[in-house]
């Protein structure tokens, strides 16, 4: 290519003014308050559910640790360019390192291919020492070139595939600056087999495009090619153009963020949708955390999990502990516990049932239970149902029901007692030739017994039934035909047997007892 220089001033403001905002810019912290959002979890749940959460982590900056690589075009053109450079680097290397003070910078040249040692050189590999630097950019001579076309995409392979011997983890552009494009191949290597190295190494390229005789970098697309598959930028000369490329490619370090659960209580536990998530540190880090209580978890109880956020596999301190407090819901209701009982009538209204019940809660413990009817309630003859309840403090309500029953099985009392004779007027003694008798039967349930009477010669016989209390006038009469008729006075009926008086008490339930009414035979 030919000597026509660009112009030395625009060369001039390109290199200082852009490191000099890249100083500025870098310095400035991009986020203040790292940890994890939210840092707490208080909740309540029910045994067997989920509980999803948003989580955001919030990255510290990592600054970079840059690696600059300046890759100069030495042939003829670039005269003014070079002297430049050598005029300002203490500059630049003092803005740079104001910032970043762990930046380091190497300087590499290349011509074309025709140009033997000088197709491609490195003049000084990655250093902090500013002297070296400055003696590697003298050295710096404009020469050579002769076409149009120069050899940069072999330069771009070369510090990218081993002639520079980057730091392990630092942010790396290689600043090329140049007023021509390339041949490709280059020295053999292709655009292509350039710009896959550049991706390996995790190099970004910024293009500085020197405008000139040699028609530019991008003349056929090439730079913008390489910048893009890179993340870096073709620019021009105007400063602040060049200062955003270079503050966008000297970027923060990644972190890798990883939820590490430290510990955690039976019956709980913690998962999130990714194992661990890498990006540009600075940046919100965001995670779907899913906390799952157990469906054994016990009831009532309060349990904990800790989560700490690892960054790059070490602890960011307390603002990146999270802590969780599930509180599981007790969901189980009391168990409430009354029997069917069966008890004796012991009067009309029935009998007085006390019976026992009981409530058991799995968290509170022994309940006193609420039943209607209540115990020592009266229940009438036959089946009444009851419905015990209880609820625990949870609000939940267990029940249980009984059957009482009251029966009635035990028999009247029958008697056959003898009366006075209503003409004597006298109450006769256990002998009672007269016949005259009065049936009673008495219960405890039912009032109103009735009274049969058979004859004990003759089982088809029955007669009545009758109230209690009836009196009777009594003959036996072994061959004469069984009968009642109605008596005078107070005496109901007169009834005449064969044999003695079967008197028989049925209560209402069924329930029978028999007295027996003996009479002299009548006089022969």
């Amino acid at each position: 290519m030919g000597f026509t220089a660009v112009p030395r001033g625009r060369v001039r403001g390109v290199t200082v003014a852009a490191v000099a905002a890249l100083a500025t810019a870098v310095a400035a912290p991009a986020w203040a308050a790292p940890g994890v959002d939210p840092a707490t979890v208080d909740r309540s749940s029910d045994p067997g559910a989920t509980i999803s959460i948003s989580k955001v982590v919030s990255t510290p900056t990592i600054p970079p640790k840059p690696d600059v690589v300046l890759l100069v075009d030495t042939t003829g053109s670039m005269g003014p360019a070079i002297a430049n450079v050598r005029t300002n680097l203490q500059q630049v290397i003092d803005n740079v390192r104001g910032a970043q003070p762990s930046a380091e910078f190497a300087v590499a040249s290349y011509r074309d291919e025709g140009d033997g040692a000088e197709l491609f050189r490195v003049r000084q590999n990655l250093t902090a020492d500013a002297t070296a630097l400055q003696s590697a950019v003298n050295g710096l001579a404009a020469d050579g070139g002769g076409d149009l076309p120069e050899a940069w995409i072999n330069a771009l392979f070369q510090v990218s595939n081993g002639a520079i011997a980057y730091r392990s983890g630092s942010s790396r552009m290689i600043v090329l600056v140049g007023d021509a494009p390339s041949h490709d191949p280059s020295a053999g290597h292709s655009l292509a087999q350039a710009t896959a190295a550049l991706q390996t190494s995790s190099a970004r390229v910024l293009a500085v495009d020197v405008t000139g005789s040699g028609g530019g970098l991008n003349a056929t697309g090439q730079a913008s090619s390489v910048a893009a598959a890179t993340g870096g930028q073709v620019v021009g000369s105007a400063p602040d153009t060049v200062t955003a490329a270079i503050l966008n490619g000297l970027r923060n370090l990644d972190v890798t963020v990883t939820p590490t659960v430290t510990s955690c209580d039976p019956g709980l536990s913690v998962s999130f949708d990714a194992a661990s998530r890498t990006q540009q540190s600075g940046s919100d880090v965001p995670f779907t955390e899913t906390i799952t209580v157990a469906g054994d978890a016990p009831q009532g109880a309060t349990l904990h999990c800790t989560v700490d956020f690892l960054l790059n596999g070490l602890t960011g301190g307390p603002a990146f502990v999270e802590q969780i407090t599930v509180r599981v819901n007790d969901v189980t209701p009391p168990t409430v516990v009354v029997d069917d009982r069966t008890v004796e009538a012991t009067s009309p209204a029935g009998a007085v049932i006390n019976y026992p019940a009981s409530a058991t809660d799995n968290v509170d413990g022994p309940l006193t239970p609420t039943c209607a009817p209540p115990p020592g309630s009266t229940f009438p003859l036959g089946a009444t149902t009851v419905t015990c309840t209880a609820t625990d403090a949870a609000g939940n309500t267990g029940s249980d029901t009984a059957v009482m029953r009251v029966v009635d099985t035990t028999a009247p009392t029958t008697r056959c007692v003898p009366t006075n004779n209503p003409s004597g007027g006298n109450v006769p003694g256990s002998y009672n030739p007269d016949g005259f008798y009065q049936l009673t039967a008495t219960d405890l349930v039912d009032p109103k017994v009735d009274v049969y009477i058979g004859d004990a010669a003759d089982p088809s016989v029955r007669f009545g039934p009758f109230p209690a209390g009836t009196k009777i006038k009594l003959v036996q009469a072994p061959g004469a035909q069984s009968r009642v008729k109605d008596g005078a006075g107070d005496i109901d009926y007169k009834v005449t047997l064969r044999g003695d008086a079967v008197i028989t008490g049925v209560d209402d339930a069924g329930n029978r007892s028999t007295a027996t009414c003996l009479v002299a035979p009548p006089p022969k």
